[in-house]
């Protein structure tokens, strides 16, 4: 299975075009690259029944419940939100004058630039 590559990493700001979920906006978490999706915070949530998971000693380890969680989203169905002009927009790739490689917002023409959380 080859790697397939995505536009859109981890922390860029998204907005759904279509599905239920459309015209909202939230953070991506994770994407899942050999399936062409990503999971984006507070969209595309499901409701999951779990069943009370206990050890042998009796002790519970994990509730019961419904649990909601955020299911993977197509990468095809969400644009990315330019930072600059905050639209939902197309990219283009180029290179930089200093040989680099950059995405491009469409609509503004400004070089996109990711903002890096380091913990």
């Amino acid at each position: 299975m080859s790697r397939l590559h995505l536009d859109i990493h981890k922390d860029d700001t998204v907005q759904v075009m279509s599905g239920k979920d459309r015209g909202k906006r939230g953070v991506v978490v994770r994407t899942v690259p050999g399936q062409s999706k990503i999971v984006v915070k507070g969209v595309n949530l499901l409701k999951r029944h779990q069943r009370a998971n206990t050890q042998k000693g009796g002790t519970k380890v994990m509730q019961g419940g419904i649990v909601d969680f955020e299911s993977p989203l197509s990468y095809s169905n969400v644009m990315l939100v330019c930072n600059k002009c905050d639209k939902p927009t197309r990219i283009r790739k180029t290179v930089l004058p200093n040989g680099q490689k950059a995405i491009v917002c469409v609509k503004c023409g400004e070089v996109y630039e990711r903002v890096r959380n380091k913990i």
